[in-house]
């Protein structure tokens, strides 16, 4: 048997492995919908199939690269004018090591801002609605969501997952709890839409089409999510109110509310990403004073590589490849999918070979980590405090339905190259 065929059908046995055990996390194992089940996974083929094979597909989503270009100089103009050299703009002197000028915090992360401005502004423009319309209608006719469920489902990928909700806050109170998780369930699975390009700026040196990736693996988590959540905590799932929808007053209005939001997860970005490191740093210190395993020192990278290398493996990554891969979806649990992607990004080349690599950029799509499961919680108790008790334990049980989605599509993904 071809080493070809053995890595997809490990593929194949990760599928299966994870509705496996969303299933034994179910809440009533009586209630599991074959339906529901197979239409997600012909979704989720016809979403990868159409977006990354299909030639004029494909090439949209490659010229969708050039976006990232445009939006990234556009943001340098600003940064490099407001911050000057750390920014982008011009040095005042002779540059001997480039590499060192670049400056995340000043030169990269402002890409949030732009793009939640923008974001924004689409939205006021009717651009954004039209698309999540669209997505909610195809939610509801093939997974039986109520149009509430739906519509904030589909804004998920673009909005984020504590944005998103407030389209639908009139019918919060009134949705199920299976309603509830897979709201939940998606926002984990899936990255907001102000956050595509950052990711696809960091990985561009190593995946030259990154963009179109993220955005498909956040497409094809929507239908993976809500099929995960509805095997995890089964129920009605048929909310039909009208919801409430996003409103600005004039285009500068958008884009004011859209830079003072992007302003709160640029800083809360940084903030992380300091006390994450830092974390990181302090967990190493800490187990360097243990004797060295197989030759080198143990690090918090190396333990979470033998924790997660099964799972990664199970995805279709080779076993001699699965302790580097495992390291990655350990961070992106542990910490966040940012960091994960960053450590991603610095890795030797011919470390993940293309199709490993492939794997782990849609296995590390997704906000399935503690900390936010943590932004969930409060944000969700903020729209809705009467159903806190609620909440807590369904946000909790949201992680393994996210990480169990993403799983899915990097699985999918395995299976399809």
């Amino acid at each position: 048997m071809s080493e070809n065929l053995l890595a997809h059908l490990q593929s194949v046995l990760g599928i299966c492995a994870i509705i496996a055990l969303a299933w034994a996390f179910s809440e009533d194992r009586r209630q599991f919908r074959w339906r529901i089940v197979a239409t997600a996974l012909v979704m989720q083929v016809v979403i990868a199939l159409v977006l990354l094979k299909f030639p004029p597909a494909r090439a949209l989503l490659l010229g969708l690269n050039n976006v990232v270009t445009v939006l990234a100089s556009a943001t340098t103009a600003g940064a490099g004018f407001v911050f000057g050299y750390v920014g982008g703009a011009a040095p005042p002197f002779a540059v001997t090591n480039p590499a060192a000028m670049t400056s995340f915090a000043f030169g990269v992360l402002p890409l949030v801002i732009v793009i939640s401005a923008l974001s924004a502004l689409l939205w006021y423009w009717r651009v954004l609605p039209l698309i999540v319309g669209g997505i909610a209608f195809v939610l509801r006719r093939t997974l039986g969501l109520g149009g509430a469920t739906a519509l904030a489902s589909g804004a998920t990928v673009f909005l984020g997952m504590i944005e998103s909700p407030l389209l639908i806050r009139p019918c919060l109170s009134k949705m199920t709890r299976t309603e509830l998780f897979i709201l939940f369930s998606v926002g984990l699975a899936s990255v907001a839409g102000t956050m595509f390009v950052l990711y696809a700026t960091v990985l561009r040196a190593v995946l030259p089409d990154a963009l179109g990736h993220v955005l498909v693996a956040s497409m094809m988590a929507l239908p993976g999510a809500v099929m995960i959540a509805r095997i995890m905590v089964p129920g009605d799932a048929a909310t039909e109110e009208v919801p409430a929808k996003l409103e600005y007053r004039s285009s500068m209005d958008a884009v004011a509310k859209g830079t003072e939001d992007g302003l709160k997860i640029y800083l809360q970005i940084m903030a992380l990403l300091i006390v994450m490191v830092a974390l990181i740093s302090l967990a190493d210190q800490i187990l360097a004073v243990l004797p060295h395993f197989m030759g080198a020192p143990i690090t918090l990278e190396r333990v979470l590589g033998w924790l997660f290398a099964p799972m990664a493996w199970l995805y279709g990554v080779p076993w001699r490849e699965a302790g580097v891969a495992g390291s990655l979806l350990g961070t992106k649990t542990i910490l966040n999918e940012l960091v994960a992607y960053l450590h991603y990004a610095a890795l030797p080349a011919g470390t993940l070979d293309a199709r490993s690599g492939l794997i782990m950029v849609y296995a590390l799509c997704g906000f399935a980590n503690f900390g936010s499961v943590g932004i969930l919680i409060a944000g969700m108790s903020a729209l809705m405090p009467e159903r806190r008790a609620e909440i807590v334990p369904l946000a909790l049980r949201a992680i393994v339905s996210g990480t169990l989605a993403s799983g899915l599509s990097a699985s999918m993904i395995g299976l399809l190259n």
